[in-house]
């Protein structure tokens, strides 16, 4: 009796522990799940990014920040909202109260050989994110990009503020400027030395300032659709192109990104996704895009690359199909209020990194074969390849969803801004500055690059994060031109925050263009002749949102990390143009 009983009481501790580790097992698990950051398969259908709106002037959300090892061995971050939802797109109208509250759950333990510098002991607290400055692979920030909001902390400051994964949720706070044009910004982490394999892995999301159909009424009524393009590393690095034939050999730079091949074809540099439907070399199965037949919507597209540039166009078979630009980063094409209604047809889209694109998609006939594809670009001898390539397959069927969202139908019209037009503003001062690289070890060329642009007149040297004194220092009130030359075999793209700017020449040659943005490639330079390449940009300073200390980098977010930016201060006041 006594054994059966013992035999009875071991049974019962192998079935209580079972019981534990299978209650581990499926704990951890589910933790797992939550920390995770599912993306689609190839092939899939595109679905839109969860929409977070404000109510009652405000819109208050918790995002959590984080990243672990996939199973193809990406590493992937991820931002998610309170109900699991990925990088939710923000929507907001002109003089909203945004409240975010980041919280920074990042870890080396998912794949610590890719994290460099000293990292904080997860647990830490730093006491002071605004005046830490502690850069490293574990810390992170928020950069609203496009948005004329203040550089301060709990605002838009990158110089300074460092959330690490010991502190409590981080909180930014501030409101959407009553006069912020309505259209697409974005967020994103920017956290010197280390944004490039953040944003590579998918750190970034939309935001919507509402009201664009206010500033074009050919706008009113249509449906919407939000496309976010990223890049990532390749997920088959090792495949051979899908057709057969001659395979070009594959060049590297010093940074192990496969060079341009010059063709329009080959390898790509990185992999592309569109809302994290990942469309791979070298098969290149496309996303589905699923629209009813012939309906007219407006595209917001926004390229969230790291470092690859786009091309984009609507195919049906081989033939182009007209797109309507309506607005580029941000900005309705209407100059100011004075050219109402204005939409100039295009049959491609040229979106460097950080670049967006709002457009008339008219819609595609029941049955046809239509494509979204970016055509190939020249980076440039030193550069990264882009090769043509497909995006998504266009599917125009009954039975598609009708999209969540349409523009107001009878929309009060927006009052014309009371500034002059940034064109008619005759500028206060012209400077000149220029991209340029070098090895880290002039002797030994195929050393990492180091990244640079300079004022005209100082020494090229790469951002210290450490300096005091501004690269530039500018007025509140004052609109500057700026030439921004490109002294390097590859192409790169100017990105300044806070403020816009107007293209007014290329390479010299007056332009006239109803665009204001906040992005712009420059091209590569070709080795030998003068003079550079350039553009010549009117630098809008008028804004009282834009005083303080900010940045301007290259948005190929690999030179950024490298060096390639600069700080500007804006004083307030100035004798200059108010």
């Amino acid at each position: 009796m006594r054994n059966s009983s013992l035999k009875v009481r071991a049974f019962a501790e192998i079935v209580a522990g079972l019981v534990l580790a299978l209650t581990f097992v499926l704990t951890h698990a589910s933790a797992v799940a939550q920390e995770s950051c599912p993306r689609p398969a190839p092939g899939s259908v595109v679905t839109e990014p969860e929409n977070l709106r404000s109510h009652n002037g405000a819109l208050e959300l918790e995002l959590t920040y984080s990243n672990f090892k996939a199973a193809d061995g990406q590493e992937e971050y991820c931002y998610r909202s309170k109900d699991g939802s990925q990088a939710p797109t923000l929507r907001l109208q002109p003089g909203d109260l945004l409240v975010l509250h980041l919280r920074n759950k990042l870890t080396s333990s998912s794949s610590a050989g890719n994290f460099a510098g000293s990292h904080p002991i997860p647990g830490m607290a730093i006491s002071e994110p605004c005046a830490s400055g502690q850069m490293t692979a574990l810390s992170t920030n928020l950069h609203f990009h496009g948005m004329t909001v203040p550089p301060v902390c709990h605002q838009d400051d990158v110089l300074h503020t460092a959330v690490q994964p010991g502190d409590a949720a981080f909180e930014y706070r501030f409101r959407i400027p009553a006069d912020e044009p309505p259209g697409v910004y974005w967020y994103h982490p920017h956290v010197h030395g280390f944004t490039n394999p953040q944003v590579l892995g998918g750190a970034s999301g939309a935001m919507i300032v509402e009201g664009i159909e206010r500033a074009n009424r050919q706008l009113a009524g249509l449906p919407e659709r939000v496309f976010v393009i990223r890049d990532q590393e390749l997920l088959h690095p090792g495949a051979q192109p899908a057709k057969s034939g001659l395979v070009p050999p594959v060049f590297r730079d010093a940074e192990g990104d496969i060079l341009n091949t010059g063709t329009g074809t080959g390898k790509p540099a990185k992999d592309l996704s569109i809302n994290f439907v990942p469309v791979p070399y070298p098969d290149y199965p496309p996303a589905v895009v699923m629209v009813r037949p012939s309906e007219r919507q407006l595209w917001r597209v926004l390229n969230a690359s790291a470092i690859t540039y786009l091309d984009l166009q609507i195919v049906i078979g081989n033939q182009p199909q007209p797109i309507g630009v309506v607005s580029l980063d941000g900005v309705p094409m209407n100059e100011n209020g004075l050219a109402r209604d204005r939409v100039l047809w295009t049959d491609h889209l040229f979106l460097p990194p950080a670049g967006r694109v709002e457009f008339i998609f008219k819609g595609v006939p029941k049955g046809a074969e239509a494509r979204l594809i970016t055509r190939s670009v020249d980076t440039g001898p030193a550069g990264e390849n882009d090769p043509v390539r497909p995006l998504a397959t266009i599917v125009a069927s009954d039975s598609a969803a009708e999209p969540a969202l349409r523009l107001a139908g009878s929309p009060e019209p927006m009052p014309a801004s009371p500034l002059v037009w940034l064109g008619d503003v005759k500028p206060v001062r012209t400077r000149k500055l220029y991209f340029s690289e070098r090895p880290a070890d002039p002797g030994l060329p195929g050393s990492p690059t180091v990244f640079m642009i300079t004022v005209d007149g100082e020494t090229p040297a790469p951002f210290d994060p450490h300096a005091v004194e501004p690269d530039i220092t500018a007025h509140q009130g004052d609109v500057e031109d700026w030439v921004i030359e490109n002294r390097s075999t590859e192409s790169h793209t100017f990105h300044i925050h806070q403020i816009h700017f107007m293209l007014t020449q290329w390479d010299g040659t007056p332009v006239d263009e109803p665009f204001l943005r906040d992005t712009i490639n420059v091209p590569y330079w070709k080795g030998k002749g003068r003079p550079y390449p350039s553009v010549t940009l009117r630098m809008d300073f008028r804004d009282p949102d834009a005083v303080g200390m900010f940045v301007y980098h290259c948005h190929l977010l690999e030179h950024e990390d490298g060096g390639m930016m600069g700080t500007i201060r804006v004083l307030p006041g100035s004798a200059g143009l108010r």
